[in-house]
């Protein structure tokens, strides 16, 4: 899958999770029905926000983004739908790429790493099957943690 294609396809499912997530809050707290919206909406949407988080640091070390423009990417997750602007925005400077750069053979540039970091990710690109499930199971482990934590509580 390419950076473009991946970083697109999370976009879309961390702004639909939102629109489930806020659905279930309008549900719970204005019409008082409910609170299991918030509890499916919120689990789909914190997963989702978790993923988009990793693929676009993964896509910014790829593609070379400047750090503000990574921090920007990882900032709209946090505003309700601001990762399709982002993304559009993206698409329109030419920061999503058909290839990885640091992908093994014809499938990327072959561009070799400059950095520790670009090691790690080309490392990554070359095993993207053990890499998807490393990366559900650290996905998954940040999840359960954040359950156990628990939701913010409000002051007062």
């Amino acid at each position: 899958m390419s950076p473009r294609t991946l970083f697109r396809r999370l976009a879309l499912i961390e702004a639909v999770t939102w629109t489930l997530l806020l659905i279930g809050m309008v549900l719970k707290y204005v019409t008082a029905t409910t609170e299991l919206g918030v509890r499916i909406g919120g689990g789909l949407h914190g997963l989702a926000f978790l993923a988009y988080v990793a693929a676009t640091v993964y896509v910014a070390i790829d593609g070379r983004w400047t750090a503000a423009r990574a921090a920007l990417g990882l900032a709209s997750a946090v505003i309700p739908y601001a990762t399709l602007p982002f993304e559009r925005s993206a698409e329109r400077r030419g920061l999503l790429a058909d290839r990885w750069r640091l992908g093994p053979g014809a499938g990327g540039t072959g561009e070799a790493p400059r950095t520790g970091v670009e090691r790690l990710l080309a490392a990554t690109l070359r095993r993207p099957v053990a890499t998807v499930v490393i990366g559900a199971v650290v996905v998954l482990a940040v999840f359960a943690a954040l359950l156990v934590v628990g939701p913010p509580v409000p002051r007062g």
